[in-house]
């Protein structure tokens, strides 16, 4: 019990924290991610390395199987938080952090670990429980039962799938709820071995809620079917919001959304740094990001930003990882409605990550060139005007706005019916068959939809 106790107050000093975010929740893990940057607090990439699971964003009753696998998976000591917007995020890690130095006293040699109320989301006991002869669920009543034969079992990804083999497997769980491989024919006519495998709805810098079915032949994907992703959708995306409100009528200034676009492609960016493997210019990226968003002056973001793109975009390193994954033509992006960066750049995940950089520095450009006009403004308004002057008094000219159809949102041309992150991830099928499972990370994330604007259209491309 001593080492079990030391190690437990290890944990609870300086908790990892599983991040998992909900469609809709891009405000939530954006306001968690700072917070955890202030405290010092490292994250999780699986469950395995986690103490603290704190599911960011909306309520989702399709991803709740998935949300259970995952907690399973989080071995003890452990603590499940749920904050549903940016204001619960501090009140959640300070309840986690309690919960978590308050089990040192929890005997673990028992097999189950003293209950305690939950806080801001659902305790540890989550209905189902792993043994070593495989996975038993828990009855309404508390028994505990082996899956029958013929019993439907729910995979990684929240999907339903019946046992392969029928009764001939003997009751016995596949590893990961996934089915044996079968025999195929790749593409030079040999007979292998197929698997397929499920990546998503919840990965570490993934678009949430979004899965991606792949077959593979070793480690080269045959094929790609896209499962839609959950959730009921949101009217206004946190990332286009500017463009939703302009496009609804309402006056929205143009530095507004030039802030909020900068921020966008630098949040992309800082995913796809991290899934490549460069963390600290990811957090770079991230640390610009919050910065605009908490509104800092341009003079203060702009060097950092010319510095995060000299370094980012010169790096021979990264060029030759992601060199020819993930190629898109102009013009086959233009076939397919997609615009904005992904289509400008016409180009593979270089290409791409470079335009992103490209359009932040313009952004950030963008803004000090507006507050000097408004400087301008100020001033032929009257206040450093001699007013004894002659001719008329010039009037301040009227802030400029954002024009939608002429101004495209982070991920394209701004669409309420279709939002531009629906032609994005229509083309994942396309670019991911003939790639490697290593590559296929970085296909997604060097075109990053928009998990916000995924939810509300999921008829147009559930099913690939």
């Amino acid at each position: 019990m001593g080492l079990t106790r030391l190690l437990v107050r290890a944990a609870a000093a300086r908790p990892r924290v599983l991040l998992v975010t909900t469609p809709g929740g891009t405000a939530v893990r954006l306001a968690a991610e700072k917070e955890l940057r202030c405290r010092d607090w490292p994250t999780a990439a699986t469950p395995a390395g986690a103490d603290l699971m704190l599911v960011a964003g909306p309520g989702c009753r399709e991803l709740g199987p998935a949300l259970d696998r995952l907690w399973e998976d989080t071995p003890r000591p452990r603590v499940r938080l749920r904050a549903e917007t940016a204001e619960d995020v501090a009140a959640a890690l300070d309840a986690g952090h309690a919960r978590l130095g308050a089990t040192e006293h929890t005997h673990y040699g028992t097999g189950r670990p003293a209950r305690t109320a939950p806080t801001h989301g659902r305790g540890e006991d989550s209905g189902r429980t792993r043994t070593s002869g495989g996975e038993r669920h828990t009855s309404a009543g508390g028994e505990r039962r082996a899956p029958g034969a013929g019993e439907r079992r729910t995979s990684a990804d929240g999907e339903q799938h019946m046992p392969t083999g029928g009764d001939t497997d003997g009751g016995m769980e596949m590893p990961g709820g996934l089915p044996m491989a079968e025999v195929g024919e790749d593409r030079d006519g040999l007979a292998l071995d197929r698997l397929h495998v499920p990546l998503g709805p919840f990965l570490a810098d993934w678009p949430s809620g979004l899965i991606v079915h792949l077959v593979l032949q070793g480690d080269v994907v045959q094929r790609a079917r896209l499962g839609g992703p959950c959730g009921k959708g949101t009217a206004e995306p946190f990332w286009a919001r500017p463009w939703a409100r302009a496009a609804e009528g309402e006056p929205v200034p143009l530095a507004e959304a030039a802030r909020r676009r900068a921020a966008a492609h630098l949040d992309s960016l800082g995913r796809l740094l991290a899934v490549a493997g460069w963390p600290a210019e990811a957090v770079t990226a991230r640390r610009i990001r919050d910065d605009l968003l908490d509104r800092a002056p341009a003079e203060a973001v702009l060097p950092r930003t010319l510095r995060l793109q000299r370094r980012v975009g010169r790096s021979r390193t990264l060029d030759r990882l992601t060199r020819g994954i993930g190629t898109l033509s102009t013009a086959d992006a233009r076939a397919a409605g997609v615009s904005g960066p992904a289509a400008r750049a016409g180009g593979d995940v270089p290409a791409r990550y470079r335009r992103w950089l490209a359009d932040a520095v313009d952004d950030v450009r963008r803004l000090d060139d507006v507050r000097r006009l408004d400087d301008v403004r100020r001033m032929d308004g009257g206040a450093l005007l001699d007013p004894t002057a002659p001719g008329p008094t010039a009037s301040p000219a009227p802030t400029a706005l954002l024009d939608p159809t002429a101004q495209e949102s982070p991920r394209g041309r701004w669409d309420a019916v279709r939002p531009p992150s629906v032609a994005l991830v229509g083309l994942l099928p396309r670019l991911l068959e003939g790639t490697e499972l290593a590559a296929a990370r970085l296909v997604v994330a060097g075109l990053d939809p928009d998990p916000d604007e995924l939810t509300a259209p999921i008829r147009e491309f559930a099913g690939g």
